[in-house]
C-alpha cells in the first residue's frame, strides 16, 4: 500500500530539492506524468481483459487509493485513457469505461479490414526466424490463457498478435492507427460478443504464421482478411431500439 511521503524540509540530503523551487516545482511535474502513465496503462490493461466492464464508472478517488497516487495523477491518466477512446469524461459526472455504439463497432472494424491485410502482406515480407519465434511464443501465451479459463486475458492476447504483425511489417504510422483500432476493439467485443468464436482461434493464428514463415504475401494478406471477417460475424451488431425508460414510454404508441 502506498504511504503518504513525509513533509520535505528545506534542506534535503542527498541532493533532493524543495518541492516550491523551479526545480522542484519540474520534478512535480515529471512525477504526475510518469504516475499517470502507469496508471493508464494498469487501467487499459483492465479494459482489454475485460475485468473493467464498458460503462463502469471510474471514481477518481476510488482508483487513487487503489493505486496509491493522487486525483491529480489519476485524472491525467483518465485523459490519457480518454484520448485513446477507452474511457469517457463525462461533465459533472466523472469517467466512464467507454461504451461503442453499434456504429463507431462498424466502422473499427471496417477500418482495420482497410489496414490490416495489407500490413499483413508487408510483414509476409519482412518476416525472419525471430520474428516467427516471437508470434509462436504469443500464441502459446494466448493457448495457456485458454486453458485457465481466462478468456479476458486471452483476447487481450489475441490483440496484440495483431499489433505484432503490423510491427512486423515496419510501418510505424499504420502500426499506431492498427494499434488503437485492436484497443478499441476490445471493448466492442466486451459489447457485442456473441459466441467464443471471437477469441482469434488458435488455426486462424497459426495459418497466418505458416504464411508469414513462408514469406507468402498474397496468403497472409487473405489469410487476415479472412479472419477479420469471422471476428466480425462473431459480433451481435444488429440496430435494436433502446428499451424504454419508464412504463408511459412503453406503452405509448
Amino acid at each position: 500500500m502506498y504511504r503518504q511521503r513525509p513533509a520535505l524540509c528545506a534542506a534535503l540530503p542527498h541532493g533532493r530539492v524543495p518541492r516550491g523551487s523551479p526545480e522542484g516545482a519540474r520534478v512535480a511535474r515529471q512525477e504526475t506524468v510518469t504516475g499517470s502513465a502507469e496508471v493508464a496503462a494498469r487501467l487499459a490493461v483492465a479494459i482489454h481483459e475485460h475485468r473493467l466492464a464498458p460503462g463502469t464508472k471510474l471514481n477518481e478517488d476510488e482508483v487513487g487509493e487503489i493505486f496509491g497516487v493522487s486525483r491529480t495523477v489519476v485524472r491525467a491518466g483518465l485523459q490519457q485513457l480518454a484520448h485513446q477512446h477507452l474511457v469517457e469524461l463525462k461533465r459533472n459526472r466523472g469517467a466512464f469505461v467507454a461504451r461503442p455504439g453499434v456504429r463507431e463497432a462498424r466502422e473499427v472494424f471496417e477500418a482495420r479490414s482497410l489496414l490490416e491485410p495489407t500490413t499483413a502482406r508487408s510483414a509476409a515480407r519482412r518476416a525472419g526466424p525471430a520474428d516467427i519465434a516471437a508470434l509462436r511464443d504469443h500464441i502459446e501465451a494466448e493457448h495457456a490463457a485458454l486453458a485457465a479459463g481466462d478468456d479476458g486475458r486471452a483476447l487481450h492476447l489475441s490483440g496484440t498478435f495483431h499489433n505484432e504483425v503490423a510491427r512486423i511489417a515496419n510501418q510505424g504510422t499504420i502500426a499506431e492507427f492498427i494499434a488503437q483500432l485492436v484497443s478499441r476493439s476490445s471493448l466492442i467485443i466486451a459489447l457485442y460478443w456473441e459466441r467464443r468464436a471471437a477469441l482469434c482461434e488458435s488455426h486462424a493464428h497459426h495459418a497466418l504464421i505458416a504464411a508469414l514463415e513462408r514469406n507468402d504475401e498474397a496468403e497472409a494478406e487473405a489469410l487476415m482478411k479472412s479472419h477479420l471477417l469471422d471476428l466480425y460475424t462473431s459480433l451481435d451488431l444488429r440496430d435494436t431500439p433502446p428499451a424504454p425508460r419508464t412504463l408511459k414510454e412503453a406503452l405509448d404508441g
